[in-house]
């Protein structure tokens, strides 16, 4: 699909993965002025007649907009996590449909696999099984816009495509201590103790776990690869291929924080999906998608943006 003059709805857009995929969209022929942002406040796309107008003249669908956050905020909010992310995108893929979309990309999440995958994940593990219990109303409402993908392609001939990104992380993420992601949290934490003279803090959980990390803008970069070069009805991974457990994770960011107190781990917090990293092998194949950003370089870039930005808001 080339981009030129092409109308893009990128829902979500002006969010932490929204802005690195519009830039990435321009870089590729796409014209600023032609990507359409629809904003949460105006816009809310649980109301149909506001998915219907969204849509109107659109050629390409990017589906980024989404209620997500980390374990306390799912434990908190299960039932707006299901709802909200199953009716934002059903509505939005049908009216695409009416209208006639040249493309939609429904992007999806790795909480939709089983709470046991075996490591690496591949995307025909998809179905073997429940998600981790914290992780399941965002996934699974997540993974039934799958179902409606393919099934509006097997009946209609509509050419939609589905992506699973991993955790991302990177320069403008949301480090809200209430509902941010592992990554954020954990820099935020240790910075703030480093200045406050904190001599310990606490992490959720026993460490062991894995996770599995890609850079914003690489996932952007594979978003966008996939929009313009993917045309299957297969759900595609999209990840660094590196795995590394909660524990080795907290002590690289104290290291990268300077941070040199004591670390204790409570354990009676929940520590999600036991082990997390896909296999990357579909989207090279496919649309010849690789992770560029090494965890450590992307970590400490995403550090000295957090204090710049901590800076200027003083």
């Amino acid at each position: 699909m080339d981009l030129v003059d092409k109308k893009v709805l990128l829902t979500g857009g002006a969010g932490f993965l929204g802005e690195y995929v519009r830039e990435e969209l321009i870089s590729r022929g796409a014209t600023s002025w032609e990507i359409f942002v629809p904003r949460s406040s105006e816009q809310d796309l649980r109301i149909w007649e506001n998915c219907v107008r969204a849509v109107e003249g659109i050629d390409l669908v990017i589906h980024l907009a989404a209620r997500v956050g980390g374990i306390g905020y799912n434990q908190k909010n299960p039932a707006p996590l299901f709802y909200d992310n199953l009716v934002m995108g059903a509505h939005l893929m049908e009216a695409a449909r009416r209208e006639g979309v040249e493309k939609f990309v429904q992007v999806g999440t790795v909480c939709a696999y089983p709470k046991f995958t075996p490591v690496p994940f591949k995307e025909d593990n998809l179905w073997d099984g429940y998600p981790e219990e914290t992780n399941a109303p965002y996934g699974i409402a997540k993974k039934s816009l799958l179902v409606m993908a393919q099934a509006y392609r097997q009946q209609y001939g509509f050419n939609a495509i589905y992506l699973l990104p991993v955790n991302l992380y990177g320069p403008g993420d949301n480090f809200d201590p209430e509902d941010s992601h592992v990554i954020p949290a954990l820099i935020r934490k240790f910075i703030e103790a480093k200045e406050s003279g904190q001599e310990e803090i606490t992490v959720w959980g026993t460490g062991k776990p894995t996770r599995e990390f890609l850079h914003v803008r690489d996932c952007a970069r594979g978003i966008v690869r996939a929009a313009m070069y993917y045309e299957g009805a297969e759900p595609v991974n999209l990840g660094s291929g590196q795995e590394i457990s909660i524990r080795n994770l907290v002590e690289l960011i104290a290291r990268l924080t300077d941070f040199n107190g004591e670390i204790r781990w409570d354990e009676s917090r929940p520590d999600g999906q036991p082990r997390r990293c896909l296999d990357t092998t579909r989207a090279h194949g496919l649309f010849g998608f690789e992770a560029g950003v090494d965890l450590k370089e992307g970590l400490a870039g995403t550090i000295r943006w957090f204090l710049k930005h901590e800076r200027e808001q003083e």
